[in-house]
C-alpha cells in the first residue's frame, strides 16, 4: 500500500470499530445499534447482505413513523453516526478482501491526492472515501470507494432523489453489491464463469451525455393504507436500444432513475453487432412510451410505488415477480454476483419486450441476441444450483414462459415449478407469494385454493408485506362472516324463545 501517513479519518474509523467491538458508546450514539449487533458484523461479505436488509428495514421504519426525510436525518447525530459507521465497516470489509488495510480520506486529502474528482463540499455522501486495493505506482493513489453513496441510495433514493456517483456512473443498490463489484479480479473470476457479460466489458457510445442504463431502480418508499414497501435496487449498464424515460409508480428498492433519449447504447459483446437491427426494426422512436413496472408493496413515498405499470406482453404475476426481486431483499448464501451479471443482460431483453405492442412470442431476436440470452441463463442456472433463490425464481419465470434452457415444453413447465418450490422451501417470501398465485390461478399447477392459502400465509409469516396485507384482510373478512353468522344464530334463538313464551302464554290462557 501507499506509504503516506495516516489521516485523521483513519484514526476515527479505527476508533469507531474498536468502540463497537468493546461495547463502548460512540459519542452522540448510533441509531439502530442493537439491530447492528444482531447483524453479526464478522467482516464477511455475507454480513453486508445482512446490513442491506437492515437498511431496508430502517427505511420502512422511518416511513411508517413519518420521519422519512433525508435532510432531517442528516442533522441527527445518531443517524449520521449510523451511516458513517456502516461506511467505515464496508471499507474495512472491502480492504480485507484485497488483503490490505483501509486508508480513509476526507475531502481535503481527496482533493490533494485525486484532483480529477469533482467533489461537492456540502455533499454528505462525498465527504469521505476509502482506498482499498493495489496502489498506482505512478500516482501513489489507491482505487477509491465512496461507501456512503450506496447507503444513502438505499435509505433515501427515489425518482426525485437520484444518486450520482462522484466517480461517474450509477450508484450501486447496496453495500453488498457495491463491494462485490470491487473485489480483486481473482475473486471475481472464481464466482463469475462468464466475465464477458460484466458491465466493464460493455462498449459504450462516448459521445453521449451519460452512461446508458437499461433501467436503474433506486429504492423508494411510499405510504399507502393497504400496501407495503418497495425496496428497489437494480442497475444495468447495457441497453438493447435507445433508452427512454423509465418511470415507476409509487409504493421496495425503489424508483427508476430517468434515462433521457440522449443517452448512449450499450450491449454485451455477443449482442453488439445486432443492436442497430433491434433499434430500427421493432419499435420506431416515436412509439416509445413510459414503462411502469407493477409494484407490490408500499412503504415508500415516491419511488416505485403507486402507479402500477402493466406490461401487457408478460403475465402480471411475472411482471410483479421482477419488481419484487428488485424491491424485496432476501439475503443469499452465494451466487449473488453471478445473479447480478445475468440479470444485467436479461433486463435488456425485458426492457425491449416491454416496449413492444405485441405478445412475447411475437418479438423476434437475432441469433446473436439469443446466444447472449442463453449465456445469461446458464449463469443464472449456475447461481440457482448454488442455492441462490433469486436466480431460481428468475430461471423459473423463463421456464414457465417457455423461454428457458429446457428443450421440451412439458419439461420446461416442470422445471419452472421445481425451481419455485425449491425457492419457497428455502423461506424466500417472493417464491412463496408466487407459488400462492400459481395455485390460486391454476398457472402451471392444478388450481388448489387450500394450497394457495397455505403459501400465502407462509409468505406473510416471512415478511412479505403484500401477502401479510392480504392475509390480514382475509382474516378480517372471515371474522365478519363469523360474527354475522353468530348474530344470525342469536337472532333466530331469540325469535324461538319469544315464540315459546307466546305459546306458553296461550296455553295458560286456554287453561284458565
Amino acid at each position: 500500500m501507499s506509504a503516506s501517513p495516516l489521516t485523521p479519518l483513519d484514526y476515527i474509523a479505527e476508533g469507531y470499530w474498536q468502540n463497537f467491538l468493546a461495547g463502548r458508546p460512540i459519542a452522540g450514539g448510533i441509531a439502530y445499534e442493537t439491530e447492528l449487533r444482531a447483524c453479526i458484523l464478522d467482516e464477511s461479505l455475507e454480513s453486508l447482505q445482512r446490513i442491506d436488509t437492515l437498511l431496508s428495514q430502517v427505511r420502512r421504519d422511518m416511513t411508517k413513523s413519518g420521519i422519512w426525510d433525508e435532510m432531517t436525518l442528516l442533522v441527527d447525530e445518531r443517524y449520521r453516526n449510523f451511516m458513517v459507521f456502516l461506511a467505515f465497516y464496508a471499507g474495512r470489509v472491502l480492504a480485507q478482501q484485497w488483503e490490505n488495510r483501509p486508508r480513509w480520506y476526507g475531502q481535503f486529502e481527496l482533493r490533494k491526492r485525486y484532483p480529477e474528482l469533482s467533489l461537492i463540499t456540502d455533499d454528505f455522501y462525498q465527504h469521505m472515501a476509502v482506498g482499498y486495493g493495489d496502489n498506482n505506482a505512478a500516482t501513489d493513489a489507491l482505487p477509491l470507494f465512496f461507501p456512503l453513496e450506496p447507503i444513502g441510495l438505499r435509505l433515501f433514493g427515489n425518482i426525485d432523489r437520484p444518486f450520482e456517483a462522484v466517480q461517474g456512473g450509477q450508484v450501486e443498490s447496496g453495500l453488498y453489491q457495491a463491494v462485490s463489484l470491487r473485489l480483486p479480479t481473482t475473486l471475481n473470476n472464481d464466482v463469475n464463469p462468464m466475465p464477458e457479460l460484466t458491465a466493464d466489458k460493455v462498449p459504450t457510445n462516448k459521445a453521449t451525455t451519460h452512461k446508458a442504463t437499461t433501467h436503474q431502480v433506486t429504492e423508494s418508499i411510499v405510504l399507502s393504507a393497504d400496501s407495503n414497501t418497495h425496496v428497489g435496487t437494480s442497475q444495468s449498464s447495457e441497453l438493447l436500444e435507445k433508452p427512454e424515460k423509465v418511470s415507476i409508480g409509487a409504493e421496495h428498492n425503489q424508483a427508476n432513475a430517468v434515462v433521457t433519449d440522449s443517452e448512449s447504447l450499450a450491449a454485451p459483446s455477443a449482442m453488439s453487432d445486432t443492436i442497430t437491427e433491434l433499434q430500427t426494426s421493432v419499435v420506431p422512436p416515436e412509439s416509445e412510451s413510459l414503462i411502469k413496472p407493477e409494484l407490490t408493496k408500499v412503504t415508500k413515498p415516491t419511488a416505485k410505488p403507486a402507479s402500477p405499470v402493466k406490461n401487457t406482453s408478460t403475465p402480471e404475476m411475472f411482471t410483479q415477480l421482477l419488481v419484487e426481486l428488485d424491491e424485496i431483499t432476501v439475503p443469499q448464501p452465494t451466487g449473488d454476483v453471478q445473479y447480478q451479471q445475468a440479470r444485467k443482460v436479461l433486463d435488456q431483453f425485458e426492457q425491449h419486450i416491454a416496449k413492444q405492442n405485441k405478445s412475447r412470442r411475437q418479438v423476434i431476436f437475432s441469433d446473436d441476441h439469443i446466444a447472449a440470452k442463453n449465456k445469461a441463463l446458464l449463469i443464472l442456472q449456475a447461481a440457482a444450483e448454488d442455492g441462490n433463490t433469486a436466480a431460481m425464481l428468475r430461471l423459473a419465470m423463463y421456464e414457465l414462459l417457455g423461454e428457458g434452457l429446457t428443450a421440451d415444453s412439458d419439461n420446461q413447465k416442470k422445471s419452472g415449478i421445481d425451481w419455485v418450490n425449491q425457492a419457497a422451501s428455502k423461506n424466500d417470501s417472493r417464491a412463496q407469494r408466487l407459488l400462492s398465485k400459481m395455485y390460486y390461478q391454476g398457472v402451471g399447477l392444478a388450481q388448489d385454493i387450500d394450497s394457495g392459502k397455505y403459501w400465502l400465509e407462509q409468505a406473510a409469516d416471512n415478511g412479505h408485506a403484500e401477502a401479510a396485507n392480504l392475509v390480514k384482510q382475509w382474516q378480517q373478512a372471515d371474522m365478519l362472516l363469523t360474527t354475522q353468522k353468530q348474530e344470525q344464530h342469536s337472532t333466530k334463538g331469540y325469535q324461538l324463545l319469544i315464540g315459546a313464551i307466546i305459546a306458553v302464554a296461550l296455553l295458560i290462557i286456554i287453561i284458565i
